[in-house]
């Protein structure tokens, strides 16, 4: 499978996702992708402007491009020496606006799952605003069924463990992935790396002990301004704590995306607050001591020059 972009005759620049192999498992995945993007329509997800037939000697899917590469890219690949996801606000809007994306997936019906979310899926445009991508083993979900039993595919380092090993796949299962994903953007690290000590190859593993641990300030960026932002601070703790429910093994413990975008929005809401309140306070503090000091009076230089009687005498020692 190939990526590459291209310019539409009416000036449109777009990309191309051209499937060389052409096999059943790649036409499946092919008439998957189109299935299921021709009923969508969200600002944060990639939006398919066509593609050849089935039948057709090469197998192209045309799509809006999205030119800023991806999340991964900007974390811990190619571009991560440019240094633009080193403010936190950029990363916390990545979060909020694939937590919003996927929550669409699984509120629309039939239900959609994507199965495959992950850093090097989430698309960022010039102003990094995102777009989920590559919806090649997305599933349309049964109406009213618990969950739809296939076997196990997706990325390793973001496979719900509960659907690797029980074969049955839910919208819980992006909300592992999501959790994943939500480590990566406060860590800098990728979800698997073999260099790493063998307890923490996973980067889900690594978490989940350093943040039962207390020690998640090993965890973050140092970059990101956790010991030296108080706001920063606050939410990337808030991050961490949302990724913890995510990544629980059993999926009854982890919240909807419905519910991880509330607690998002929320927690941006009360810190927003907070600084009000905090800036309010601060503002007081300096009317308060402006109006002290206008009150008393000051005292006069030459009362520094005033004898001072002592109330003891020295005793003379030389005497």
């Amino acid at each position: 499978m190939c990526r590459e972009h291209s310019k539409l005759r009416d000036g449109r620049i777009v990309a191309v996702k051209r499937l060389y192999e052409n096999n059943y498992k790649r036409v499946m995945q092919f008439e998957n992708e189109i299935a299921i993007l021709n009923r969508l329509q969200h600002p944060n997800l990639v939006t398919l402007y066509g593609c050849t037939s089935r039948h057709s000697r090469e197998l192209l899917l045309v799509y809006e491009y999205v030119p800023n590469g991806t999340v991964a890219d900007h974390l811990h690949g190619d571009r991560a020496s440019e240094g633009t996801l080193v403010g936190w606000p950029v990363r916390l809007n990545i979060a909020v606006e694939t937590a919003t994306a996927l929550a669409y997936l699984h509120k629309v019906e039939p239900q959609i799952i994507h199965r495959d979310v992950k850093t090097n899926n989430i698309l960022l445009d010039n102003n990094f605003h995102v777009k989920v991508a590559d919806f090649g083993l997305s599933r349309l979900f049964p109406v009213d069924a618990t969950h739809v039993s296939t076997a196990p595919q997706g990325t390793p380092g973001y496979v719900d463990p509960e659907y690797h090993q029980c074969y049955q796949l839910t919208d819980k299962s992006d909300v592992y992935s999501f959790g994943v994903v939500l480590v990566e953007l406060i860590s800098s690290k990728p979800a698997v790396d073999i260099t790493r000590h063998r307890h923490e190859i996973n980067l889900a593993n690594m978490a989940m002990n350093k943040i039962q641990s207390g020690a998640l300030h090993e965890l973050v960026d140092p970059a990101l301004g956790f010991d030296t932002d108080w706001a920063a601070r606050r939410m990337i703790k808030l991050v961490a704590e949302l990724a913890f429910r995510c990544l629980q093994a059993d999926r009854e413990m982890r919240p909807s995306m419905e519910d991880v975008v509330e607690v998002l929005l929320q927690g941006i809401q009360d810190c927003q607050q907070d600084e009000v309140e905090r800036a309010r306070d601060v503002d007081q503090l300096v009317r308060d001591d402006a109006s002290l000091l206008k009150n008393n009076v000051p005292f006069s230089p030459d009362s520094v020059m005033d004898k001072w009687a002592s109330r003891t005498t020295t005793p003379n020692t030389s005497s």
